[in-house]
């Protein structure tokens, strides 16, 4: 069996729900920088994240972020 991101090539936006290892469940939401079937690197906002095979609980491309919107005027 594959890993989870075995078809997800790279420069593709991915979240990915893994494992935490102090307890309960994180999201890495960004683009895959890195992958192979021990772990995959994600580049979210707070830069890049490394999740483990083992961690990996499900995950899937998504598409772009939404266009930024322009400052309100008040």
């Amino acid at each position: 069996m594959g890993t989870l991101w075995a078809d997800w090539p790279v420069g593709t936006r991915v979240v990915i729900r893994y494992r935490r290892a102090e307890g309960g469940f994180s999201d890495a939401l960004g683009d895959l920088v890195e992958a192979d079937d021990d772990a995959a690197v994600v580049h979210t906002r707070r830069g890049p994240v490394r999740v483990a095979a083992a961690d990996a609980v499900i995950g899937k491309p998504v598409p772009p972020p939404p266009p930024r919107r322009a400052p309100r005027r008040g």
